[in-house]
């Protein structure tokens, strides 16, 4: 073997800048989601914040939110609603943490402007989730997805 060759042999175990920067990658590739950008504040009009959840929260609504929810809503916010679903990453904001106390406080109303309404990454759900009954079931199960 010559002599010009064991160096490009090297692993990047023997490698120590190449095992570092391996190391950095990483670990900022798992907090790709705190790199987003912080979406803007977002105020739902007053009169939508008035709404009421005409809707009962129930157990079999909150069943059907669980299912509306997994169909429309996983994907970006994740399986427990912390904003690190599957195809979080690939969004030019951070879609959101349901869990927050600031998105807990907001009315049931701002909820379901936000969802019905959408805006930039976040689509407006008033096509594709075409019932307002069952948005508003939507809201009572993202009630359900707080820390406690």
């Amino acid at each position: 073997m010559n002599k010009l060759s064991i160096p490009a042999m090297r692993s990047y175990k023997s490698n120590p800048y190449l095992l570092a920067v391996m190391a950095l990658s990483a670990i900022m590739l798992s907090f790709a989601p705190a790199f987003q950008q912080r979406p803007e504040p977002w105020p739902a009009p007053e009169s939508a914040k008035k709404l009421k959840n005409p809707v009962p929260n129930n157990a079999e609504n909150i069943s059907i939110g669980k299912n509306l929810y997994a169909k429309h809503c996983r994907s970006c916010h994740g399986k427990t609603g912390e904003g690190d679903g599957t195809k979080a990453a690939e969004l030019e904001t951070f879609p959101g943490d349901f869990l927050t106390e600031e998105f807990q406080a907001q009315t049931d109303g701002e909820i379901y402007y936000k969802t019905t309404e959408g805006r930039k990454d976040m689509p407006e759900f008033k096509k594709k989730i075409a019932s307002d009954e069952d948005r508003w079931i939507l809201v009572h199960y993202l009630r359900t997805l707080k820390t406690g």
